[in-house]
């Protein structure tokens, strides 16, 4: 059978990707979510907490990107899999316009399953990279 570790490593290196373009400028987030002032730029709050998030989503895509196959690289997707869950939830039900709550679940929801679809070709121990 063929390597397909290559998926979710290649997903884990875009969640690193957006990840660190969120940490250093939490308005790609902030925007589509609404939350942001009237200037189009999220409060100090809103971007502090949006930062965070960048840091979590580079650091469980970069798990993604390295983890040895098989169950090391399995954990790596669940732990990513349940962000994206959690962001789906929380920005589903907390977001402050019907819009963005709608928008941002789906997209968080998707890739959760885009992850969770992954773990299939996440390989048997020393079958990796």
């Amino acid at each position: 059978m063929a390597n397909l570790s290559w998926i979710p490593r290649a997903l884990g290196i875009a969640t690193a990707l957006y990840g660190a373009a969120v940490a250093v400028r939490p308005a790609l987030m902030a925007r589509p979510t609404g939350l942001v002032t009237s200037t189009g730029e999220p409060a100090r709050g809103v971007a502090v907490l949006t930062r965070s998030i960048g840091v979590r989503d580079l650091a469980t895509g970069l798990a993604m990107a390295v983890a040895p196959a098989g169950t090391p690289l399995r954990t790596a997707i669940a732990v990513r899999v349940t962000a994206d869950v959690a962001d789906a939830v929380g920005f589903g039900t907390g977001l402050p316009d019907a819009e963005a709550r709608r928008n941002s679940a789906v997209v968080a929801g998707a890739w959760a399953g885009l992850c969770a679809l992954s773990a299939l070709a996440a390989g048997k121990p020393g079958r990796g990279r």
